[in-house]
């Protein structure tokens, strides 16, 4: 299956963001709506509670599962939008660090959102995601 993304980037505008500005997938391509992942384990308990790395990690995990079941990977994610339960700006950092450390190169335009609330008992992140892929 070859890749569909196309990250893009201008020297018009700062380079002080770690992502993409914009990115594209041919008209070709089947996209894949991901419902947020959350910090769930599988008995459906949040994994990692007061813990946002450990969050941030669990909800990268469970968005790979599902990126898995509909025939992609974070190489082929085209955008996310990160949620963090936070005010501080600390810890919407903490967990967009292991949001940018797991796709390594593959640098998707993101948004990073403090929000007051989260769905689940004791859920701090939650990671949105679109991808896109060609079929072979």
């Amino acid at each position: 299956m070859g890749r569909a993304i196309t990250l893009i980037r201008s020297d018009s505008l700062s380079d002080v963001a770690e992502y993409a500005y914009a990115a594209a997938a041919p008209a070709k391509a089947r996209l894949i709506f991901l419902a947020g992942a959350c910090p769930l384990n599988e008995d459906g308990s949040t994994a990692a509670i007061g813990d946002y790395t450990g969050q941030a990690a669990k909800a990268i995990e469970n968005m790979q599962v599902a990126l898995a079941a509909a025939g992609a990977s974070l190489q082929d994610v085209i955008s996310t939008r990160v949620l963090v339960a936070s005010t501080r700006r600390e810890d919407l950092v903490t967990a967009w660090e292991v949001v940018r450390d797991s796709f390594g190169d593959h640098d998707v335009p993101s948004t990073l959102m403090g929000v007051t609330v989260l769905g689940y008992n004791d859920q701090l992140v939650e990671i949105e995601a679109i991808a896109a892929v060609l079929d072979s």
